[in-house]
């Protein structure tokens, strides 16, 4: 087979391939987004009636507090309490967000390295 026959088989071969990687890429992206996005909003309404169950016991807890001492200070103590526990929970949610790494579609990237790898090997030959 003449070599310009050749050049043009793998240019249109690379094309396509390229395009189906980037499919792949954009499908996988794509499944990944409606499930996080699903997650997303089911953890937010359980976010929202657990505040309420919060505010409910915290309110129990300045009931109760206030019958050995003052409302206002009964009060006051649970905010200190409170504030104190936002604290930590913020310190360890930026640790946590720090050490995330970047949604990447990883069976594209897989897939784009074994057709690298495979090419490669061929051109060697």
């Amino acid at each position: 087979m003449p070599t310009g026959e050749l050049v043009k088989r793998l240019s249109t071969q690379l094309s396509e391939l390229i395009r189906g990687e980037l499919e792949l890429a954009r499908t996988e992206l794509t499944a990944k987004g409606k499930r996080a996005g699903a997650g997303a909003g089911l953890a937010g309404a359980g976010g929202i009636v657990a505040l309420y169950g919060v505010a409910a016991l915290i309110a129990a807890a300045i009931a109760g507090l206030a019958l050995v001492l003052p409302l206002w200070l009964s009060a006051l103590l649970i905010g200190v309490v409170l504030l104190i526990v936002a604290g930590v929970l913020a310190l360890l949610g930026r640790n946590q967000l720090r050490g995330a790494t970047p949604p990447v579609p990883e069976q594209a990237v897989d897939s784009v390295q074994r057709d690298v790898r495979t090419v490669k090997e061929a051109v060697q030959r």
